[in-house]
């Protein structure tokens, strides 16, 4: 695996305490030994999700041949909060301007949009918590090095954190094919830019509490975009609005 792992109950343990940032935690199904619920409070403690697997899965994760029936997976870069996003726009006197990730699942193109973030001037990424990619290896090389400099939170409830920004003072767009014209709408001021999961698009719940929602001109035979192209183009929608303010 392309991942950062731990494997092993005193070596995962020790993880936590020394406050090492566990993007997940993979348990072997039905274990509840006094040390497998040590590492589950320490994980509780943190918010850490936990996956609970089963012995063949952990057997092809390890690279070891000692999980002992627990990996756990550490981000390859530390992650920032929500408060440092704004506090960069702030810093450099402009209205925020922030990504939303609801659900990127493949590292490449999460690599490939901080990259674009970074270069489109946005002031920071927002990620899942679950069921979605973290900062791995594989992520910091697609960004091409991006990574050291754009910050990137991770938070448990995406339409909460919607609501959070949206109290102070930022709208929101979010990516769709159904949407109005990327070009119809207005894309300035303090803004969220919300892309969905590569396959699934933007959750109902996540979309609801959008402002706009965009969709990009098709003109070929199929009817979608990369993740990471789609969010591209919207980025540098908003770069030329911007830049025309």
């Amino acid at each position: 695996m392309e991942e950062n792992l731990i494997e092993g109950r005193n070596p995962v343990t020790e993880a936590f305490r020394a406050g090492k940032t566990v993007d997940r935690l993979y348990v072997l199904d039905g274990c509840k030994d006094g040390a497998i619920l040590t590492i589950k409070r320490e994980a509780a403690k943190t918010g850490t999700v936990i996956k609970y697997v089963d012995k063949e899965r952990l057997d092809h994760m390890s690279e070891t041949g000692h999980h002992q029936g627990v990996i756990a997976v550490i981000a390859a870069y530390k992650y920032s909060e929500v408060s440092d996003i704004l506090k960069r726009a702030e810093e450099k006197g402009e209205d925020p301007f922030v990504i939303i990730l609801d659900g990127i699942e493949d590292p490449h193109n999460l690599g490939a949009i901080i990259r674009t973030a970074d270069q489109a001037g946005a002031h920071g990424v927002i990620i899942r918590e679950d069921r979605a990619v973290g900062l791995n290896a594989s992520v910091a090389r697609a960004s091409a090095g991006a990574i050291n400099y754009l910050p990137v939170a991770k938070v448990k409830n995406i339409s909460r954190t919607i609501e959070d920004l949206k109290e102070k003072g930022l709208w929101f767009v979010c990516a769709d094919a159904g949407g109005t014209l990327m070009y119809d709408l207005n894309l300035t001021g303090p803004i969220g830019l919300v892309i969905g999961n590569e396959g699934s698009g933007v959750s109902r719940l996540v979309s609801e509490k959008c402002d706009m929602t965009a969709s990009i001109p098709m003109k070929g035979e199929i009817d979608s975009l990369n993740a990471s192209v789609a969010c591209g183009v919207l980025c540098y929608e908003i770069v030329r609005r911007r830049m025309k303010g």
